[in-house]
């Protein structure tokens, strides 16, 4: 049976970048050697980090324009350290919109003072905030753009004076954006890029050297452009995927067709969760995701049925988070609308049960 992947991260794969990443396992550019045991000096490697990084910022439009594309290791979360190890010298503001930017906001506070702007924890994050103000004399501003967790996504952007940091896990090539008003953007690999085990981290290079603390090597944004990302060991095989993920995505068309498939996808299963009677949105609709839908049922008493339904359809991954409950659907880059359609299809099979 088909397997619908609706997984929150480790995210789907395209099925052809899989293929080439399983080949290059045994036998990568065809030397007879693995891609996982050769040096990552050699000229096959670099060429792979090489044109990972000009895929990067290809996509985003941010080539010649003073930006650095990066593939490091530790994750999104050694990024909420990052930023404020680089950036932070007295005070900065964050945007506080769901569990992984009040972790954010927890790392940068042991390097200077945090302002939290807005919260939308008073309704479980089920909304982006709007309306609020961000002091002048800040360092840097630091939103969250997709809320994995919650089925939230920033639409409009504020204007600041301040750098604009922006962690873009879960939604990182989904939707076309102007790039430029960002001087820091960040993501994980595993949610809409590859697997865990690197973190694209996209830096406009003016913005570096400016605070007073001396910064330990592998933590200095610095080091790793000055270096290429080649600073100490990379995770080859994560860059690579990655790489392929990119490459994929330009060969269909680049983020104005994935958003276009993205949006059809959204659409899909938003119109469905609005037209049943047995399910409900979590996320308030102005702020609704098109890479995460939440949603619940009205009456548990159908959990056992629709689960049922889920697992004969061949559905995975759609249990929501332990912080919201339900079920969460997410819908990155690599999913076909068919998939989303099977999931459409059990929750109006459990509506004839019902």
């Amino acid at each position: 049976m088909k397997k619908h992947n609706f997984s929150a991260g480790p995210c789907i794969l395209p099925q052809e970048v899989l293929k080439k990443a399983s080949d290059a396992i045994l036998n990568f550019n065809g030397i007879d050697l693995s891609l996982i045991e050769i040096s990552h000096r050699s000229k096959d490697f670099i060429a792979v980090m090489d044109k990972a990084q000009e895929l990067a910022l290809e996509h985003l439009g941010l080539q010649n324009k003073g930006y650095k594309a990066l593939f490091l290791q530790g994750g999104a979360s050694t990024q909420f350290l990052n930023v404020a190890y680089n950036l932070l010298n007295k005070k900065a503001a964050y945007l506080n919109t769901g569990t992984w930017s009040t972790k954010a906001i927890k790392e940068a506070k042991l390097f200077g003072e945090i302002v939290e702007v807005a919260s939308s924890k008073d309704a479980n994050f089920n909304y982006i905030p709007k309306g609020y103000a961000i002091p002048s004399d800040i360092d840097y501003f630091h939103c969250t753009s997709n809320n994995t967790i919650f089925g939230t996504q920033i639409k409009d952007f504020p204007k600041v004076s301040a750098p604009l940091v922006c962690d873009m896990s879960s939604d990182i090539f989904s939707r076309q954006l102007d790039f430029s008003k960002f001087d820091i953007i960040y993501a994980g690999a595993q949610k809409n890029m590859g697997p865990a085990g690197t973190t694209l981290v996209v830096i406009k290079e003016e913005v570096l050297g400016k605070v007073d603390r001396a910064i330990p090597s592998m933590l200095d944004y610095r080091v790793h452009a000055e270096k290429d990302s080649m600073f100490n060991t990379p995770p080859v095989f994560a860059v690579y995927v990655s790489m392929l993920t990119l490459q994929w995505l330009k060969d269909l068309g680049g983020i104005t067709e994935i958003e276009k498939r993205n949006n059809a996808k959204a659409e899909l299963i938003y119109s469905e969760i609005d037209r049943n009677p047995l399910f409900k949105g979590f996320a308030a609709k102005e702020d609704r995701s098109p890479m995460n839908a939440t949603f619940n049922l009205v009456d548990e008493a159908h959990k056992d049925t629709f689960d049922a339904l889920a697992k004969e359809a061949g559905l995975n991954g759609i249990n929501g988070h332990r912080s919201v409950g339900g079920y969460r659907a997410s819908m990155y880059n690599a999913l076909p609308i068919e998939s989303v359609q099977v999931l459409v299809d059990a929750m109006q099979e459990l509506e004839r049960k019902a």
